[in-house]
């Protein structure tokens, strides 16, 4: 995994480069990127709010900006993304058979990792601070549009 010396991984960092434009746009601040073989081939964030949209989370808009792969692309990718993914973020990486997730955190939510992992899907949960503080932060500013993101 390439990482900068005393900082925190490239491609985490790439997805929470993600989360902090979305977060600029007035949306909600999730981050994704899309890595294969070492290189970022698609990254996207969280803009429901931006387009008015039930299905752009972060890792449903990073996959639609990769554009359309192969089955053999995607089997070789990691998909890295700030926060835990939901069901149905969840489940277009299982679609895909998307082999390993890098989750920033999943302090303040979690979605159905132990489903993920019975699936075979490697998830690598990094706790990362600078992630569980950029929710905790959009969570207390914002409760009601993240319980809509979240379906509550």
């Amino acid at each position: 995994m390439e990482t900068l010396k005393g900082s925190m991984d490239v491609f985490l960092q790439a997805a929470v480069d993600e989360a902090r434009l979305g977060l600029a746009e007035g949306g909600i601040p999730i981050g994704s990127v899309l890595v294969c073989e070492g290189r970022i081939i698609g990254r996207g964030h969280n803009q429901r709010v931006q387009h008015g949209s039930v299905i752009h989370h972060a890792e449903m808009n990073c996959l639609e900006n990769a554009g359309r792969l192969t089955a053999k692309t995607y089997s070789r990718c990691i998909l890295y993304s700030t926060l835990s993914p939901c069901p149905m973020c969840s489940g277009a990486a299982l679609l895909y058979r998307i082999p390993r997730i890098v989750i920033g955190e999943n302090v303040t939510f979690m979605g159905p990792e132990e489903y993920m992992r019975s699936c075979g899907v490697k998830l690598d949960v990094l706790q990362d601070p600078m992630c569980i503080q950029l929710m905790h932060d959009f969570i207390k500013a914002r409760p009601e549009l993240w319980n809509e993101d979240i379906g509550v």
